[in-house]
């Protein structure tokens, strides 16, 4: 893991303009894509089964997350949590409806595959700063707001850097470095690390869970600067 601290008052990254940045990270993107969901296929449609006799319809979660610009942007993750509601119908906390079954998918990020289609539309790079809730983007610095001149992407830097164990403050650092990096002309080769990361990433954490949810919490805490 590299280390990383976001300093407040860094300047604010400009828009990758190299050849890879605007053409050809798309092109390798549908390509990828493709594959595996040719290849994923039949385990979504087994994961869709489980989910829907574990945890019952809908199958599908889906948020409004911020895309490119900030734009509003649909994602989609297999539901992981039971919808088990207090007397009064409300919702209860993450933890308790995160069971067994929830967590299984979520450390082998089974839950996460639906988003393939999300990269074959567009609104998402196989690589980039994972897509985070609309309300969080007036919260960001103007550094930090440098993550969204990129498609949001299934993994990337921070992901490969300890995902949601790591503060928010580096976290968001880490995305913005990517930024950075992409507008270089070994993007490609850094893009290529952390596909490698990520798959030998998948495996640590299906043994050991780390990085999947922030310390003391069942899921990804709330971001507040």
């Amino acid at each position: 893991m590299t280390s990383v601290m976001h300093v407040p008052g860094l300047a604010a990254p400009s828009a990758p303009a190299t050849l890879y940045a605007r053409f050809l990270k798309r092109g390798c993107d549908v390509v990828v894509a493709s594959v595996l969901l040719v290849l994923a296929l039949p385990l979504m449609a087994l994961v869709a089964v489980a989910v829907r006799v574990a945890l019952g319809p809908p199958v599908l979660y889906r948020d409004e997350r911020a895309g490119v610009g900030g734009r509003p942007i649909q994602v989609a993750k297999f539901r992981s949590m039971s919808q088990a509601t207090d007397a009064s119908g409300r919702l209860l906390a993450d933890e308790h409806r995160l069971g067994a079954f929830g967590r299984f998918l979520r450390r082998t990020s089974l839950d996460e595959l639906p988003q393939l289609f999300s990269v074959l539309a567009g609104d998402m790079s196989m690589i980039g700063p994972r897509p985070l809730p609309l309300r969080y983007v007036p919260r960001y610095d103007s550094r930090q707001a440098g993550r969204l001149l990129v498609r949001p992407g299934l993994t990337g830097w921070a992901q490969v850097n300890g995902r949601n164990a790591v503060a928010w403050p580096e976290r968001l650092e880490y995305d913005v470095r990517y930024v950075e990096m992409l507008g270089r002309a070994t993007a490609p080769l850094t893009d290529l690390w952390i596909a490698v990361l990520t798959a030998c990433q998948l495996v640590s954490q299906a043994i050991t869970g780390r990085g999947i949810s922030a310390p003391g919490a069942a899921t990804m805490q709330e971001f507040a600067p």
